[in-house]
This record gives structure tokens, C-alpha cells and sequence, in this order.
């Protein structure tokens, strides 16, 4: 199973610093087989040690340049950092990141080996027009994506379900999961208000082979918890 956690625009480097030597302190009870990602914002990069693999949030598809208030992979290699979040919803949304550029950054990232985990997720409105609305939507986010790629980990994270405490049902993950598999053979996570109530529930349905935490991730003990169940 992967455990994997965004902060999104939260912690600082002293709270990271101290949040990963927490965590680290109790990972030394999680199964073997198991794997944690950390995805700190960037300025809370830092050489850490630990049984878990630090991820970048975010970078331009470049070495360095001109590329105000961005970073890119000169950045990222000082801290030894080799693993990104692409295709966020809340980048897309937000941001204004383009199916086309967000291709562009996977390109990129991975004609530089690194391990890209790859985010796709659908708004309320087509969620409510049923699972094969939901399929194709979700499908259209690979235009452009190398889905063979060795180093590829997919996270389904249903928008209407990020941050707002509703996470989709069993039945609605396990069947959008399900028609996921049958297009992409990578690891599949599942995010949208994971938590320490619903963890258990959400990892043992069929095609879930991990989870992408937001909020509930924000304390060291709690992401633990979900951790080692």
C-alpha cells in the first residue's frame, strides 16, 4: 500500500522538520511492504532521512531560467528529490494548468527519470451524469501522457470530494477504480477526505492500492495512525 501526503500550502521548514522526525519515530512499526511519500511545499525542502520518499508538490518543466517564482529540476536535484505531483485539480482549477502543459511538465519529468505521481478527478456536474460521463472525463486527463511510463503511480481524486469531508463511496470508488484498471495497469491511489474513519474502509476495496492524503495528513501522529491501521 502507499501512504501519500500533500500539505498543499501548509507547514513551514522548522514544523517539517519536526513532523517528519515524528513520523519517522513511528514508522518504525509500519509493514515492510508499505510505502510513505511526503510532498512538503518547496520551501521546506531539506536533506531528511527517514523510511519515507520526499516528493516535490510542483516544478517548471525545466532545468532553471526565467521562470519567476518557479523552481525546476536544479532545485529539486540539490535536495535529491525525484519524485513530483502532477496534474493536481486544484493546480488545474486554480492555476489555470491546461491539459496540454500539464502533458508538457510530464514529458518532461519523465525524459528525467523521475517518478511522477499523477493526479485526475472529476467535478460534481459530471459525477452526477454517471459512471461512464465519470470514465470518459477521467480517460480525456491521459491526452497527452505516457501511461506505460515504469515510473507512472495514478491518484484518482474526485474534485467534489477534495477538502470538503464528503469522500466518495465505497461503491463509487471501487467501480470508477475498476474502470480505471481495465485502461491503466500502474498503482492507483484513491484521495478526497481520506481520514483516520475511513482509511481502513477505502484501502481494502478492490483496485485501491493506496491513498493520497490532504488535511488529515497535517499532523505526524494521524498520518501515522492511518498508517499502520
Amino acid at each position: 500500500m502507499i501512504y501519500a501526503a500533500n500539505f498543499k500550502m501548509n507547514h513551514t521548514r522548522a514544523s517539517t522538520k519536526a513532523y517528519l522526525e515524528a513520523l519517522q519515530e513511528a514508522l518504525a512499526g509500519k509493514n515492510a511492504d508499505d510505502r510513505v511519500i511526503v510532498f512538503p511545499p518547496a520551501t521546506a525542502y531539506d536533506h531528511y532521512e527517514g523510511d519515507f520518499t520526499l516528493g516535490a508538490q510542483n516544478a517548471y518543466p525545466a532545468k532553471e531560467g526565467a521562470y519567476t517564482g518557479e523552481i525546476g529540476t536544479a532545485q529539486l536535484e540539490e535536495f535529491g528529490i525525484r519524485t513530483i505531483l502532477i496534474g493536481h485539480s486544484e493546480r488545474r482549477q486554480l492555476l489555470g494548468e491546461s491539459q496540454s502543459f500539464v502533458a508538457e511538465k510530464f514529458a518532461y519529468f519523465k525524459e528525467n527519470g523521475f517518478e511522477i505521481l499523477y493526479c485526475i478527478g472529476e467535478p460534481l456536474h459530471i459525477r452526477q451524469q454517471g459512471d461512464e460521463a465519470v470514465m470518459t472525463y477521467l480517460l480525456s486527463q491521459f491526452e497527452g501522457i505516457d501511461t506505460s511510463y515504469e515510473k507512472l503511480i495514478v491518484a484518482y481524486e474526485p474534485i467534489w470530494a477534495i477538502g470538503t469531508g464528503r469522500s466518495a463511496t465505497v461503491e463509487e470508488i471501487a467501480t470508477t477504480h475498476e474502470g480505471l484498471k481495465k485502461t491503466i495497469q500502474k498503482p492507483l491511489l484513491y484521495g478526497g477526505s481520506v481520514k483516520p474513519e475511513n482509511i481502513k474502509e477505502i484501502t481494502s476495496i478492490r483496485g485501491v492500492d493506496g491513498v493520497l492524503i490532504g488535511s488529515a495528513a497535517l499532523d505526524a501522529k494521524n498520518f501515522a495512525t492511518m498508517i499502520l491501521g
